[in-house]
């Protein structure tokens, strides 16, 4: 069955982001769909079904979207599920949803994530929830753990440090990164450093975390919640907003050791988007990656073909991936600088940029968007191709 573009996203809700207390992850998960169907301008009882991808709030989540379910009086769900892949999650979720209503099992889904593992700064009773660092040790593989090498930071602190090794990648090249994503987030209302500009000096006095990551280098941390709402291409051009077409997905998970290999899943993930999607890498106007460092962004540019492997850095260097520039990334300022909703984030931008709602940061003529997901330090991998036409 040829997937392309039988489905379509119809609607977005996205909530507060950063240090707002609102709600727990539940209220924000709630809120989020809300908007999503109001967007759509379809009603709670149009939904059939339900998919979370559960931020780190939800504990274990064994049973979160019917917890989400419930909370909503959501009645007659003919899909729900839990899904969590890490950073991939989302476009996978996406990719479920659509290929669940293409068969006829249910008509309308809500995907969703939220989290709010913010406290407010006055809170006190709440600092023992933090779990501490052994924690962080689910991360750690064989001699990893023995050694003590452990912690997210510290494993794609690793990989990157074998790339810079390899093929000369520098600081500034990951710095490049970090402020073209500065200067976007500085054109998005909804971004946490809106009103906050970068510059490659900032990123340099910045402190370290772990090298070779600057603190600039880290995604944010933020309480929200973000929906999106996905039905049949045909059902989607008769609703409120523009239909953002699904017009090809893929997965790919590598296994092995991401030391060794330098590569994430965008390889085998691209080969079948692409392929469903019917284009080539020169047909995307828009590119929204998974950033929660700026190494993964270098890394997937390279995966994906737009550069060699190992030349990710000097391609970076020359501001084209800044507003005005040939290859517009992440354009609203993505996780390192507007809000990390896991791979919600880049799904999000790619949808306001190709109804044309980007405001000052709209791409001019945005009509294919290129979105990526990625997650385990670069184990799992999901792509999706949007388009703003059939």
């Amino acid at each position: 069955m040829n997937l392309r573009s039988q489905t379509a996203i119809a609607g977005l809700g996205i909530t507060k982001q950063g240090k707002v207390y609102d709600y727990n992850h539940v209220g924000f998960a709630v809120e989020a769909v809300r908007l999503a169907l109001a967007d759509a301008g379809l009603r709670r009882e149009d939904l059939d079904g339900l998919l979370l991808n559960p931020g780190l709030s939800w504990g274990e989540a064994a049973m979160g979207s019917f917890q989400l379910q419930q909370a909503m009086g959501l009645r007659d769900l003919r899909l729900s599920s839990v899904m969590n892949a890490g950073g991939a999650s989302a476009a996978a979720m996406i990719q479920h949803a659509a290929q669940a209503i293409a068969a006829g099992v249910c008509t309308t889904v809500a995907c969703v994530f939220s989290d709010a593992p913010l406290k407010p700064p006055a809170t006190k009773a709440e600092k023992k929830d933090g779990g501490g660092s052994a924690g962080a040790y689910g991360f750690a593989r064989g001699l990893d753990a023995a050694y003590g090498q452990f912690g997210v930071n510290a494993l794609y602190a690793l990989v990157a440090q074998r790339h810079m090794h390899l093929y000369g990648t520098t600081n500034d090249h990951l710095g490049a990164i970090a402020v073209a994503q500065r200067q976007w987030a500085n054109k998005n209302p909804q971004a946490q450093f809106y009103d906050t500009p970068m510059t490659i000096e900032d990123y340099r006095r910045s402190r370290w975390v772990v090298e070779p990551f600057h603190l600039f280098d880290c995604c944010l941390v933020s309480n929200g919640g973000l929906a999106v709402i996905v039905t049949a291409a045909e059902r989607a051009r008769d609703l409120k907003k523009p239909p953002v077409y699904i017009r090809g997905m893929g997965q790919g998970h590598p296994g092995g050791d991401p030391g060794e290999t330098l590569a994430s899943g965008a390889v085998l993930a691209k080969a079948t988007a692409f392929t469903m999607a019917g284009i080539a890498l020169s047909d995307i106007d828009v590119v929204e990656l998974y950033d929660c460092y700026t190494f993964t962004v270098l890394v997937c540019l390279e995966d994906y073909g737009f550069c060699k492997k190992g030349e990710g850095g000097p391609f970076v260097a020359d501001g084209k991936i800044a507003p005005g520039g040939s290859l517009p990334v992440n354009t609203g300022g993505g996780q390192l600088s507007s809000f990390y909703m896991w791979g919600m984030t880049p799904v999000s931008e790619a949808v306001i940029q190709l109804r044309g709602d980007g405001g000052a940061r709209q791409v001019p003529g945005a009509g294919v968007a290129l979105v990526s997901g990625n997650g385990g330090i670069l184990s799992t991998h999901s792509t999706l191709v949007l388009a703003g036409a059939p």
